[in-house]
Protein backbone atom coordinates (compact mmCIF):
# COMPACT_ATOMS: atom_id res chain seq x y z
CA UNK A 1 0.00 0.00 0.00
CA UNK A 2 2.91 2.54 1.15
CA UNK A 3 4.61 2.03 -2.57
CA UNK A 4 0.97 2.73 -4.09
CA UNK A 5 0.52 5.83 -1.85
CA UNK A 6 4.18 7.28 -2.41
CA UNK A 7 3.55 6.82 -6.33
CA UNK A 8 0.63 8.00 -6.05
CA UNK A 9 2.32 11.52 -4.29
CA UNK A 10 5.12 11.94 -6.22
CA UNK A 11 2.15 12.10 -9.41
CA UNK A 12 0.17 14.54 -7.72
CA UNK A 13 2.97 16.59 -7.31
CA UNK A 14 4.21 16.60 -10.66
CA UNK A 15 0.66 18.07 -11.64
CA UNK A 16 0.60 20.49 -9.68
CA UNK A 17 4.26 21.74 -10.49
CA UNK A 18 2.72 22.06 -14.08
CA UNK A 19 -0.44 23.40 -13.01
CA UNK A 20 0.91 26.34 -10.65
CA UNK A 21 2.18 28.25 -13.36
CA UNK A 22 -1.39 28.74 -14.79
CA UNK A 23 -2.92 29.60 -11.73
CA UNK A 24 -3.31 33.39 -10.77
CA UNK A 25 -0.51 34.96 -8.72
CA UNK A 26 -1.48 35.21 -4.54
CA UNK A 27 -2.98 38.73 -3.60
CA UNK A 28 -0.88 40.08 -0.80
CA UNK A 29 -2.01 41.61 1.44
CA UNK A 30 -0.99 45.06 2.28
CA UNK A 31 -0.04 47.44 5.61
CA UNK A 32 -0.63 50.64 4.90
CA UNK A 33 0.70 51.49 8.09
CA UNK A 34 4.39 50.00 6.66
CA UNK A 35 3.62 50.25 2.75
CA UNK A 36 4.31 53.26 1.44
CA UNK A 37 3.38 52.81 -2.51
CA UNK A 38 1.60 50.24 -4.34
CA UNK A 39 0.97 49.65 -8.19
CA UNK A 40 -2.38 48.23 -9.60
CA UNK A 41 -1.72 44.87 -11.51
CA UNK A 42 -4.13 44.06 -14.18
CA UNK A 43 -5.27 40.69 -13.90
CA UNK A 44 -7.94 39.06 -16.45
CA UNK A 45 -11.13 40.90 -15.90
CA UNK A 46 -10.39 42.77 -12.42
CA UNK A 47 -6.81 43.33 -10.92
CA UNK A 48 -5.20 43.76 -7.28
CA UNK A 49 -2.77 46.22 -5.86
CA UNK A 50 1.30 45.08 -5.86
CA UNK A 51 3.02 46.43 -2.84
CA UNK A 52 6.23 47.98 -3.99
CA UNK A 53 9.34 49.20 -2.47
CA UNK A 54 10.61 52.72 -2.62
CA UNK A 55 13.61 55.06 -2.36
CA UNK A 56 13.00 58.06 -0.44
CA UNK A 57 16.17 59.32 -1.28
CA UNK A 58 14.49 62.33 -3.60
CA UNK A 59 14.07 65.64 -1.88
CA UNK A 60 11.68 68.51 -2.83
CA UNK A 61 14.75 70.53 -2.70
CA UNK A 62 16.63 68.51 -5.32
CA UNK A 63 14.48 69.79 -7.87
CA UNK A 64 16.03 73.06 -9.07
CA UNK A 65 14.65 75.73 -11.30
CA UNK A 66 10.94 74.59 -11.01
CA UNK A 67 10.20 76.67 -7.79
CA UNK A 68 6.70 77.75 -8.68
CA UNK A 69 5.81 74.21 -9.54
CA UNK A 70 6.93 72.97 -6.53
CA UNK A 71 4.95 75.67 -4.56
CA UNK A 72 1.92 74.67 -6.20
CA UNK A 73 1.73 70.93 -6.31
CA UNK A 74 3.44 70.99 -2.72
CA UNK A 75 0.45 73.70 -1.95
CA UNK A 76 -2.20 71.65 -3.33
CA UNK A 77 -1.00 68.17 -1.80
CA UNK A 78 -0.87 70.15 1.68
CA UNK A 79 -4.74 71.01 1.35
CA UNK A 80 -5.47 67.22 0.54
CA UNK A 81 -3.33 65.91 3.75
CA UNK A 82 -5.21 68.04 5.85
CA UNK A 83 -8.75 67.13 4.46
CA UNK A 84 -9.50 70.72 2.78
CA UNK A 85 -10.17 70.54 -1.27
CA UNK A 86 -7.62 69.89 -3.93
CA UNK A 87 -7.65 69.54 -7.40
CA UNK A 88 -6.53 66.52 -9.66
CA UNK A 89 -3.52 68.22 -11.51
CA UNK A 90 -1.44 67.71 -14.60
CA UNK A 91 2.00 68.11 -14.79
CA UNK A 92 3.27 68.52 -18.52
CA UNK A 93 6.23 69.19 -20.55
CA UNK A 94 9.31 68.69 -21.41
CA UNK A 95 11.07 65.18 -20.68
CA UNK A 96 13.15 64.96 -17.99
CA UNK A 97 12.57 68.17 -16.51
CA UNK A 98 11.16 66.56 -13.01
CA UNK A 99 7.42 66.13 -13.28
CA UNK A 100 7.55 62.60 -11.83
CA UNK A 101 10.46 63.21 -9.16
CA UNK A 102 8.35 65.76 -8.15
CA UNK A 103 5.59 63.72 -7.41
CA UNK A 104 8.31 60.86 -5.64
CA UNK A 105 9.52 63.53 -4.14
CA UNK A 106 6.07 64.50 -2.33
CA UNK A 107 5.32 60.94 -0.92
CA UNK A 108 9.32 61.28 0.39
CA UNK A 109 7.99 64.60 2.57
CA UNK A 110 5.00 63.48 3.77
CA UNK A 111 4.73 59.86 4.16
CA UNK A 112 4.90 60.28 8.11
CA UNK A 113 1.71 61.94 7.30
CA UNK A 114 0.21 58.90 5.99
CA UNK A 115 0.87 60.40 1.93
CA UNK A 116 0.51 57.14 -0.08
CA UNK A 117 1.32 56.25 -4.05
CA UNK A 118 -0.48 54.10 -6.03
CA UNK A 119 0.70 53.50 -9.25
CA UNK A 120 -1.57 52.73 -12.19
CA UNK A 121 -0.63 52.82 -15.98
CA UNK A 122 -2.67 54.54 -18.48
CA UNK A 123 -3.61 51.33 -19.82
CA UNK A 124 -5.60 50.40 -16.85
CA UNK A 125 -7.39 53.70 -16.59
CA UNK A 126 -10.16 52.30 -16.56
CA UNK A 127 -9.99 50.46 -13.58
CA UNK A 128 -10.33 53.49 -11.57
CA UNK A 129 -13.60 52.80 -9.68
CA UNK A 130 -12.20 49.42 -8.52
CA UNK A 131 -9.12 50.84 -7.02
CA UNK A 132 -10.98 53.60 -5.40
CA UNK A 133 -13.37 51.68 -3.78
CA UNK A 134 -10.29 49.73 -1.94
CA UNK A 135 -9.19 52.73 -0.86
CA UNK A 136 -12.15 54.57 0.72
CA UNK A 137 -12.44 53.92 4.09
CA UNK A 138 -8.79 53.62 4.83
CA UNK A 139 -7.19 56.32 6.67
CA UNK A 140 -4.42 57.07 5.18
CA UNK A 141 -4.54 59.89 1.84
CA UNK A 142 -3.62 58.12 -2.02
CA UNK A 143 -2.24 59.81 -4.80
CA UNK A 144 -3.03 57.42 -7.99
CA UNK A 145 -0.05 58.78 -10.26
CA UNK A 146 -0.03 57.74 -14.20
CA UNK A 147 3.17 58.95 -15.43
CA UNK A 148 3.28 59.53 -19.13
CA UNK A 149 -0.18 59.84 -19.92
CA UNK A 150 -0.95 60.51 -23.48
CA UNK A 151 -2.24 59.09 -26.62
CA UNK A 152 -1.46 58.86 -30.06
CA UNK A 153 -3.52 59.15 -33.36
CA UNK A 154 -5.89 57.65 -34.04
CA UNK A 155 -6.60 56.19 -30.78
CA UNK A 156 -10.22 56.13 -29.51
CA UNK A 157 -9.92 55.32 -25.92
CA UNK A 158 -9.56 58.32 -24.55
CA UNK A 159 -12.76 58.93 -25.03
CA UNK A 160 -13.53 56.18 -22.49
CA UNK A 161 -11.10 57.72 -20.38
CA UNK A 162 -13.08 61.08 -20.30
CA UNK A 163 -15.99 59.15 -18.98
CA UNK A 164 -14.00 57.31 -16.56
CA UNK A 165 -12.18 60.31 -15.26
CA UNK A 166 -15.96 61.90 -14.66
CA UNK A 167 -17.59 59.04 -12.89
CA UNK A 168 -14.33 58.14 -10.83
CA UNK A 169 -12.80 61.85 -9.98
CA UNK A 170 -16.57 63.20 -9.46
CA UNK A 171 -17.31 60.53 -6.68
CA UNK A 172 -13.87 59.27 -5.46
CA UNK A 173 -13.78 59.94 -1.73
CA UNK A 174 -11.92 62.98 -0.14
CA UNK A 175 -8.13 60.74 0.24
CA UNK A 176 -8.05 60.10 -3.32
CA UNK A 177 -5.97 62.07 -5.44
CA UNK A 178 -5.13 61.72 -9.33
CA UNK A 179 -1.38 63.06 -10.69
CA UNK A 180 -0.52 62.28 -13.77
CA UNK A 181 2.40 63.42 -15.89
CA UNK A 182 2.44 64.38 -19.68
CA UNK A 183 4.62 65.71 -22.05
CA UNK A 184 1.77 66.88 -23.99
CA UNK A 185 -0.72 69.21 -22.56
CA UNK A 186 -3.92 68.21 -23.97
CA UNK A 187 -2.75 64.62 -24.13
CA UNK A 188 -4.06 64.13 -27.26
CA UNK A 189 -2.32 65.14 -30.62
CA UNK A 190 -4.48 67.97 -32.63
CA UNK A 191 -3.99 67.99 -35.94
CA UNK A 192 -4.47 71.06 -38.75
CA UNK A 193 -7.00 68.89 -40.25
CA UNK A 194 -9.43 69.12 -36.94
CA UNK A 195 -9.72 73.16 -38.32
CA UNK A 196 -10.35 73.23 -41.60
CA UNK A 197 -14.41 73.04 -41.18
CA UNK A 198 -14.24 76.41 -38.96
CA UNK A 199 -17.65 78.16 -39.86
CA UNK A 200 -18.54 81.69 -39.31
CA UNK A 201 -21.39 82.85 -37.20
CA UNK A 202 -22.46 86.17 -36.89
CA UNK A 203 -19.12 87.09 -36.97
CA UNK A 204 -17.84 84.59 -34.62
CA UNK A 205 -15.25 81.58 -35.23
CA UNK A 206 -16.81 78.36 -33.73
CA UNK A 207 -13.84 75.67 -33.59
CA UNK A 208 -14.92 72.07 -35.21
CA UNK A 209 -15.82 69.54 -32.33
CA UNK A 210 -12.90 67.19 -33.18
CA UNK A 211 -10.79 70.52 -31.28
CA UNK A 212 -13.33 70.68 -28.79
CA UNK A 213 -13.36 67.07 -27.38
CA UNK A 214 -9.84 66.64 -27.81
CA UNK A 215 -9.07 68.88 -25.29
CA UNK A 216 -11.81 68.08 -23.40
CA UNK A 217 -10.04 65.10 -21.68
CA UNK A 218 -7.07 67.73 -20.19
CA UNK A 219 -10.08 69.76 -18.58
CA UNK A 220 -10.29 66.54 -15.63
CA UNK A 221 -7.94 68.15 -14.48
CA UNK A 222 -8.18 71.48 -11.93
CA UNK A 223 -4.27 71.73 -11.89
CA UNK A 224 -2.10 72.17 -14.30
CA UNK A 225 1.57 72.33 -14.05
CA UNK A 226 4.07 73.84 -16.73
CA UNK A 227 7.47 72.37 -17.38
CA UNK A 228 9.71 74.18 -19.65
CA UNK A 229 13.17 72.73 -21.29
CA UNK A 230 15.86 74.06 -19.14
CA UNK A 231 18.39 77.19 -19.95
CA UNK A 232 21.92 76.83 -20.54
CA UNK A 233 22.39 78.30 -17.07
CA UNK A 234 19.77 76.29 -15.42
CA UNK A 235 21.40 73.15 -16.60
CA UNK A 236 24.86 73.70 -14.89
CA UNK A 237 23.13 74.73 -11.59
CA UNK A 238 21.42 71.37 -12.03
CA UNK A 239 24.90 69.64 -12.39
CA UNK A 240 26.38 71.65 -10.04
CA UNK A 241 23.75 70.69 -7.34
CA UNK A 242 23.92 66.71 -8.45
CA UNK A 243 27.82 67.00 -8.15
CA UNK A 244 27.45 68.33 -4.84
CA UNK A 245 25.17 65.58 -3.49
CA UNK A 246 27.15 62.92 -5.09
CA UNK A 247 30.48 63.91 -4.41
CA UNK A 248 29.94 64.67 -0.32
CA UNK A 249 29.53 61.08 0.86
CA UNK A 250 33.12 59.89 -0.51
CA UNK A 251 34.48 63.51 0.21
CA UNK A 252 35.93 63.92 -3.02
CA UNK A 253 36.76 68.06 -3.24
CA UNK A 254 35.56 70.01 -6.26
CA UNK A 255 34.74 73.80 -7.63
CA UNK A 256 32.56 74.45 -10.81
CA UNK A 257 35.01 75.92 -13.06
CA UNK A 258 34.51 76.99 -16.69
CA UNK A 259 36.22 73.82 -18.06
CA UNK A 260 33.93 71.77 -16.08
CA UNK A 261 30.87 73.96 -17.33
CA UNK A 262 32.00 73.12 -21.22
CA UNK A 263 32.20 69.36 -20.13
CA UNK A 264 29.37 70.03 -18.80
CA UNK A 265 27.50 71.45 -22.15
CA UNK A 266 28.96 69.09 -24.61
CA UNK A 267 27.85 66.05 -22.89
CA UNK A 268 23.70 67.53 -23.35
CA UNK A 269 25.03 68.42 -26.69
CA UNK A 270 25.67 65.30 -27.41
CA UNK A 271 22.53 63.56 -26.11
CA UNK A 272 19.78 66.16 -27.34
CA UNK A 273 18.84 67.14 -24.37
CA UNK A 274 19.46 69.71 -21.36
CA UNK A 275 17.36 68.64 -18.58
CA UNK A 276 17.59 67.22 -14.87
CA UNK A 277 17.61 63.73 -16.14
CA UNK A 278 20.85 64.66 -18.05
CA UNK A 279 22.63 66.82 -15.70
CA UNK A 280 22.12 63.75 -13.01
CA UNK A 281 23.40 61.54 -15.53
CA UNK A 282 26.45 64.22 -16.45
CA UNK A 283 27.02 64.39 -12.39
CA UNK A 284 27.11 60.65 -11.87
CA UNK A 285 29.60 60.68 -14.91
CA UNK A 286 32.04 63.33 -13.44
CA UNK A 287 32.06 62.34 -9.70
CA UNK A 288 32.52 58.65 -10.70
CA UNK A 289 35.77 59.64 -13.50
CA UNK A 290 37.23 61.62 -10.36
CA UNK A 291 37.16 59.13 -7.60
CA UNK A 292 38.33 56.66 -10.12
CA UNK A 293 41.12 59.13 -10.92
CA UNK A 294 42.18 59.44 -7.11
CA UNK A 295 42.93 55.50 -6.98
CA UNK A 296 46.24 54.52 -6.44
Amino acid sequence: MEPRLNAFLERAESVLARLEPLLPALRPDIDWNQCLAARWQREGRSGYLLPLEVSLDMRLSDLIGVDLQRQQLARNTQQFLDGHPANHALLWGSRGTGKSSLVRALLAEHAKAGLRLIEIERDHLADLPRVVEQLQKLPQRFVLFCDDLSFEAGEGDYRVLKSVLDGSLEQAPDNVLLYATSNRRHLVPEHQSDNENWSRVDGELHPSEAVEDKIALSDRFGLWLSFYPFTQEHFLSVVEHWIGELARPSGLQWSRDEQLDVLAVRWATGRGNRNGRCAYQFARYWVGLKLLEQQP
